[in-house]
């Protein structure tokens, strides 16, 4: 079973994973079958009808999907969150990340899709009954699980390596689905809108933003390439001096003696479980988080964990975008 907390990987569990990272970019990489296959399949496709295409997913596997998958079933909010910025509706979904329900974000355009389980957690007679012609399955490291939905449609797909950020795996979800054109402007368009909204923070462009999230054990802070990190760096923000660091983790979690270390002009803080919030909450009448500074000027801002705490999606950097926006405009 694969914990809640796998999109924020620990140094240890990196190393340990680092041969599967060696196809962390094979999902972009379209090839084919055999020659006779691809004359045919390539008639298939200029007609519009169906055909299917072979190419490579995030671990280097060859996958024969395709060309323009109608039943899609996604095991994650990441995955979930590409297909709709994509403009395609799945027939099956997950709950999001720590919840027991679809990610909130994504709420208004999941209504009426029938959920198959919770995050990488696949109820297989449900998967059954979604009749998916293909399966997006994350970062699933089941590989008994991965045989069951192989069983169910050959065409599943790992779409996440261990140290892809979103926008290499939101391209080879879109080459699965055969939308790179769509996925290069959706990501143009994102850029464009993290620059221009952090040109407009005034007083608090460049401002250096704490990413925390907040455990039952304490505070992590993330790491530079983790995803919401990400998206305040292509805002212009920057990192407090203490943050500074490479990779898409977090820390492990700090102690209150530590606590200096998740200051900030801007404090962004984000629970998974309410065992994190109430570790919060607990915290927030202490003397050491009262004395942060990002705390004595109001600048500490609680934001959603399922969206900020995840390795994201295109619909979810837009929404760290606008949470961001709404905090240092003021």
């Amino acid at each position: 079973m694969t914990s809640p907390n796998r999109l924020l990987l620990s140094a240890p569990r990196r190393a340990a994973q680092a041969l599967a990272a060696v196809g962390a970019a094979a999902l972009l990489l379209t090839g084919c079958g055999s020659d006779s296959d691809k004359g045919k399949d390539e008639a298939k496709i200029e007609a519009g009808g169906g055909g299917t295409r072979t190419i490579k997913d995030a671990t280097g596997t060859a996958v024969k999907v395709p060309a323009n998958p109608k039943r899609i079933v996604t095991l994650t909010q990441e995955d979930l969150d590409a297909v709709l910025a994509l403009g395609l509706k799945p027939v099956g979904i997950t709950n999001g990340q720590g919840l027991n329900k679809p990610p909130a974000y994504l709420e208004d355009k999941v209504k009426g899709i029938n959920v198959v389980g919770n995050l990488l957690q696949p109820v297989m007679d449900k998967v059954i009954a979604a009749k998916p012609d293909l399966i997006l399955a994350g970062d699933m490291q089941d590989q008994q699980v991965l045989k069951q939905l192989r069983e169910i449609t050959p065409a599943t797909l790992v779409t996440m390596a261990p140290t892809d950020d979103w926008k290499l795996s939101f391209r080879g979800i879109a080459n699965a689905v055969n939308s790179m054109d769509k996925a290069n402007k959706v990501i143009s368009d994102y850029e464009a809108k993290a620059k221009k909204t952090g040109e407009e923070l005034g007083d608090n462009k460049g401002a250096e933003v704490s990413i925390v999230r907040w455990n039952p054990d304490g505070p992590s802070w993330m790491e530079k390439k983790q995803f919401a990190s990400g998206v305040a760096l292509d805002m212009g923000l920057k990192r407090p001096k203490a943050q500074d660091k490479d990779g898409n983790a977090h820390t492990p979690a700090l102690s209150l003696e530590k606590i200096n270390e998740i200051d900030g002009d801007w404090l962004f803080l984000s629970t998974l479980t309410a065992d994190g919030e109430k570790a919060l909450k607990d915290v927030q009448e202490k003397p050491a988080y009262k004395e942060l500074n990002a705390v004595k000027k109001n600048h500490a801002v609680t934001v959603n964990g399922s969206v900020w705490s995840t390795r994201g999606g295109p619909l979810a950097s837009l929404a760290v975008i606008d949470d961001i926006a709404k905090a240092l405009k003021k």
